[in-house]
């Protein structure tokens, strides 16, 4: 891939980041609190913020398919990486490879 926007991928990078903690906050913190100790608005305000990151990682990767430009194949891994728990993770690996390539500007010595 050539001429990328490498600041559009990292912020992509930090939103899967934080989408995913927030998957694990709601799962091992937020849903406890409530089940075990009957904190019921911990889940609402976690949820929520979820939700919301939730839905910025997924208009951030299909914006990145014309911004950046990202492969099609990128785009649908990290739309289902993000409904999958450790997914953004995962699809975080794969958009760093992308992010280290060299661009088309880069000058290699012979």
């Amino acid at each position: 891939m050539s001429n990328l926007n490498r600041p559009y991928l990292k912020w992509l990078m930090i939103m899967g980041i934080i989408e995913g903690f927030s998957t694990l906050m709601l799962f091992f913190v937020a849903m406890p609190l409530k089940y075990v100790w009957e904190m019921p608005m911990a889940v609402t305000i976690t949820g929520g913020l979820h939700g919301i990151f939730f839905l910025v990682l997924i208009a951030m990767f299909i914006l990145g398919k014309s911004i950046v430009p990202l492969p099609t194949r990128l785009v649908w891994w990290g739309i289902i990486g993000a409904i999958v728990p450790f997914g953004p993770f995962v699809v975080d690996v794969m958009l760093y490879r992308l992010y280290k390539q060299p661009s088309s500007g880069d000058q290699q010595s012979p």
